[in-house]
């Protein structure tokens, strides 16, 4: 009501005032005694429309809903009635222009940062907005003006739908505040914004209306506001990469450890090997001079400690005396050494002198037997 009351007002002032110059114009044209007549008329109409004018904007002030400068309605660009003829300002008089945003101290202002620019709503030195793909903002266009205790009706015309912009919804809210001593009142439109591009993009201009008692509406427009929007992060590849670097790096550890486990009991059975092929070719060397059954039974000592390296630990062996090279033959361990221990055992308990000649095939086939080679 008080903002119909305020463009009531501002209207019957303005239409008063292009009235006024229309009739001085043309008395300046009428030379007669009629014409002073009018003149006359026209003096008083001077005095008596001020005095109702005046009575009128006394009557309202209190409930008006904007604070009007008293020359908005003389601004550059109004119309002057010494370029307007009498035709044409009884048909405009009927519809004149409204006074603009800047003159009625209306300002827009888009986004959360930056100064509150004109009422085209250029907010200088908005920052750009940054967003990621996916995220939904809430992105706030404010509309404010100086008061005396009542509201204005603004309405939102446009949308924020653009490209890679998509408007979920729009919401509304109303707040006063104190400004330098005046009272400032402002409606904030909350637009609900979500990213579905990635880009340099923009947020478009948004538009509005103020409806008056006159039928034409003061329109408001903001500025459009830049928005970078990037791709979201994806820490997944990342992860994944770390994972795999980790495999490869512990089955590269278990490669070499392994390698040198083997390189280490490969070295451990040559050093053994070595030692039994030194120990095999002296007893070879002692053949022909050596008793019979010591020869046999130190040969029988070099194939337990064979058997002991092999099997001694799986069977809970101490030492390489207390192996049993029977109870291993008899277990299939010891595959092929039957005819070495029934010379082993002929040398035990059957004694008497044996020739060098089958002591040595003894040796072949107990070197056999081991898997131990003679060095060339």
């Amino acid at each position: 009501m008080a903002g119909t009351l305020f463009f009531t007002g501002v209207f019957f002032v303005y239409s008063w005032r292009m009235k006024e110059k229309t009739v001085n114009s043309k008395t300046a044209k009428v030379k007669s005694k009629k014409s002073k007549t009018k003149a006359a008329e026209s003096a008083a109409v001077k005095n008596d429309a001020p005095a109702e004018s005046a009575a009128l904007v006394k009557e309202n002030a209190a409930d008006t809903a904007l604070v009007v400068p008293a020359d908005s309605l003389n601004a550059p660009g109004d119309l002057d009635a010494s370029s307007v003829d009498g035709d044409s300002v009884g048909n405009d008089a009927g519809m004149p222009a409204l006074p603009t945003a800047e003159q009625l101290g209306i300002t827009i202002t888009a986004g959360n940062a930056g100064n509150a620019g004109s009422a085209s709503g250029n907010a200088a030195g908005n920052v750009p907005l940054s967003a990621t793909v996916g995220d939904t903002i809430n992105f706030p266009v404010t509309v404010s003006w100086s008061v005396n205790g009542s509201a204005i009706l603004v309405v939102p015309t446009s949308s924020a739908n653009a490209k890679g912009i998509l408007q979920l919804g729009l919401s509304q809210e109303s707040s006063r505040s104190v400004k330098d001593g005046k009272e400032m009142a402002q409606i904030t439109f909350n637009y609900k914004l979500v990213m579905q591009d990635t880009g340099n993009l923009n947020i478009p201009a948004m538009r509005f209306e103020i409806p008056t008692p006159m039928g034409q509406s003061l329109d408001l427009r903001s500025d459009s506001v830049p928005i970078r929007v990037d791709a979201p992060f994806n820490a997944m590849p990342f992860i994944a990469g770390g994972a795999v670097g980790v495999c490869v790096l512990l089955a590269a550890l278990w490669r070499m450890r392994k390698r040198a486990n083997a390189r280490a009991a490969a070295a451990a059975k040559n050093a053994f090997e070595n030692a039994m092929r030194e120990k095999m070719v002296v007893l070879k060397q002692r053949v022909m001079v050596a008793d019979s059954r010591e020869w046999l039974l130190e040969l029988e000592g070099i194939c337990k400690e064979y058997a002991f390296k092999k099997f001694g630990a799986a069977e809970g062996i101490a030492a390489a005396s207390a192996v049993n090279l029977d109870a291993l033959v008899a277990d299939g361990k010891l595959d092929g050494w039957k005819p070495l221990l029934e010379e082993f055992a002929h040398a035990r308990y059957g004694g008497g002198k044996r020739d060098s000649f089958e002591n040595k095939e003894t040796w072949k086939l107990a070197m056999q037997l081991m898997g131990i080679k003679e060095d060339e």
